[in-house]
């Protein structure tokens, strides 16, 4: 059975099959398997960097939790604050996986020029915002410096400069609210422009501008130490409702938290419909690929029915050469992987590097250039499930080799 099972593994893997009429129909399986591979590596990166490269885009605005009064909670002007001596502030030690805590206030306004006007949100920020996350936003300019004495710089977007005729270096006239009461007099603030920046979201760029906090806490009338509210940074996104709820948990029954999730919702929604769409171009590859797999594997058997027929009668098992097959398919199936793996990295690694593939309406997806990100794990998995299950739907077609008469088989031409 040994000798046998030896024999008819040299006989379908040897050279004789490349000169043999499953040749070209082995080399197009093989083909299918690589580029139904390069299409599923594609939809999963490009899927996860837009979900990432969104989520980060929002995160910079917002944080990832933000915890404020209850009666601040559905408003994005600060309007009752919040005193900075809270036990999680500066530090949130007591919850595992938060990354950063900063402390904002927002206020709304007008920006008027000698042309026009627009209305703006004032996001005022402290020596303890992160900045990390704007760097890549950066267009033109520098960003503000508002950790020594209360200065007049000013972050604004590009939207909002070009609306305005506005350039790094200029100053212009800011028009806010005094304590949100329309009836009262209004508080008057100049700033100098001292960065441009394009987050590619259009309805924050086209509101947000970020000033020093203390310009927020005068025109409020707060104290030094009370704020809008705070905003905490995560480390790991997919843990972000439970996180906010334990957040919760830790702050005073006064305070309340959202995250994104509930102030973004129909954009994370959206988000989610990504999955779907990777989850449908995985499976039909993988059916497209099974199937091609399947032809390969009739027609090798077709082609060896004499070879069968031999091994039967020198006494082998039909699962013993079902094996064999199964063998040689998955051989044929590791090849397919290898070049789709080298193809597809290839092309995920180049897009990273060099950015090349850009969005023809990058309004809609709120990024300009195709971001892409996939980890080892995915790879893995991804080349682990399309090894298996080509496999699985292989198991069918072999049983024909259990149906193959030895002398039926013998006699075949």
């Amino acid at each position: 059975m040994n000798l046998a099972f030896f024999i008819a593994k040299r006989l379908i893997t040897g050279k004789e099959t490349k000169n043999s009429i499953s040749a070209p129909i082995l080399k197009i399986a093989i083909a299918a398997i690589a580029i139904g591979l390069i299409m599923m590596l594609i939809a999963i990166a490009t899927s996860l960097g837009l979900k990432l490269k969104i989520r980060e885009k929002i995160a910079a605005f917002n944080g990832h939790v933000q915890i404020s009064n209850f009666d601040n909670n559905r408003s994005e002007v600060s309007v009752n604050p919040v005193s900075l001596n809270q036990d999680f502030y500066p530090e949130f030690t007591d919850v595992e996986g938060v990354v950063h805590l900063q402390a904002v206030a927002v206020k709304a306004g007008i920006i008027r020029t000698a042309e026009t006007f627009e209305g703006i949100l004032a996001k005022g920020v402290g020596p303890d915002f992160k900045w990390s996350s704007f760097e890549e936003f950066l267009v033109e300019g520098k960003l503000p410096n508002f950790s020594g004495e209360l200065n007049e710089e000013a972050l604004i977007s590009r939207t909002l400069a070009t609306k305005l005729q506005l350039s790094v270096g200029d100053r212009f006239l800011s028009i806010f609210l005094k304590d949100n009461d329309i009836s009262k007099q209004t508080n008057n603030r100049r700033f100098e422009v001292t960065g441009i920046y394009e987050s590619g979201f259009e309805e924050l760029d086209a509101s947000y501008i970020i000033v020093d906090l203390r310009h927020i806490q005068r025109m409020n009338k707060w104290a030094t130490d009370e704020v809008g509210h705070f905003e905490v940074f995560l480390d790991d996104f997919d843990q972000l409702r439970e996180k906010t709820a334990e957040i919760y948990g830790k702050t005073v029954s006064s305070l309340d938290t959202q995250n994104l999730g509930n102030r973004y919702f129909k954009i994370f929604e959206w988000l989610e419909l990504f999955d779907l769409n990777t989850a449908l171009i995985i499976g039909i590859m993988i059916i497209v690929g099974g199937i091609n797999m399947i032809t390969a594997l009739l027609v090798l058997i077709l082609e060896r029915t004499q070879m069968i027929g031999v091994l039967k009668a020198l006494g082998s098992q039909n699962w013993t050469i079902r094996k064999v097959f199964l063998i040689n398919a998955a051989y044929l199936i590791g090849l397919g992987l290898f070049w789709g793996n080298l193809i597809g990295l290839g092309l995920i690694f180049l897009q990273k590097q060099f950015q090349f593939l850009t969005f023809p309406n990058p309004e809609e997806y709120y990024v300009t250039v195709i971001p892409v990100d996939i980890s080892l794990a995915n790879i893995l998995l991804l080349n682990c499930g399309v090894m298996v299950l080509c496999l699985l739907m292989l198991l069918v077609p072999s049983y024909a080799i259990s149906k193959i008469s030895p002398v039926k088989a013998i006699k075949f031409e």
